[in-house]
């Protein structure tokens, strides 16, 4: 009994300080950024459903899609390092889920421009509340460009994979997979409207 209450009471008093946010992983700048990314669903769920969405526009759109959006939000990141800390909250982030998952449930016959456009403003955005309130400093640069090359990897695989899709069946299960993300974000969107 009294050597589990002394390792019990060892290992409570070892831990270290709990951090909300993982500032740093210990493996360099660019594996934060790339680790933030992927752990911040605000963030990538959108950028999947676009991903989603020019998948079933075809290999063009995907294309286009794969180097505008994490070009635009590498733009945003930069343009949000010398910003105060801003953050879009859960309203921003309902925004992004229902308007893109509900864009990939309708399978919408978007044009290459309407596409490109989204693309743009979608970096732009969510890379300015990315880069806001990093501060300018060379380690916060190199995060970016982390975080920038995760919107890339992913692009890359959702929007290749889907691009190839021909069945009638998957192409729905894609549109049941934007249903999901549209759901998510009306959860959302009562959530942050309840919580006011």
């Amino acid at each position: 009994m009294q050597v589990r209450t002394v390792a019990t009471l060892a290992v409570v008093l070892g831990c270290g300080p709990a951090q909300a946010h993982l500032d740093s992983t210990g493996m360099g700048p660019l594996y934060d950024g790339l680790m933030h990314f992927l752990t911040s669903p605000e963030d990538w769920v959108p950028a999947l459903a676009l991903a989603l969405l020019a998948g079933l526009r075809g290999v063009p759109f995907g294309r286009r899609v794969m180097f505008t959006l994490p070009a635009a939000w590498l733009l945003g990141c930069l343009f949000g390092l010398s910003a105060a800390t801003v953050s879009a909250g859960m309203l921003g982030a309902s925004f992004w889920f229902l308007a893109l998952g509900g864009l990939v449930v309708a399978d919408a016959k978007l044009s290459l421009r309407a596409m490109t456009a989204l693309s743009a403003v979608l970096g732009l955005v969510h890379g300015y509340f990315n880069g806001a309130g990093m501060g300018l400093s060379m380690s916060a640069v190199v995060a970016v460009i982390g975080l920038a090359a995760a919107v890339f990897i992913l692009v890359v695989l959702v929007a290749g994979l889907v691009s190839r899709v021909q069945a009638h069946w998957a192409r729905i299960a894609v549109r049941v997979a934007g249903s999901w993300i549209a759901a998510s974000g009306l959860l959302m969107l009562g959530w942050s409207v309840r919580g006011t």
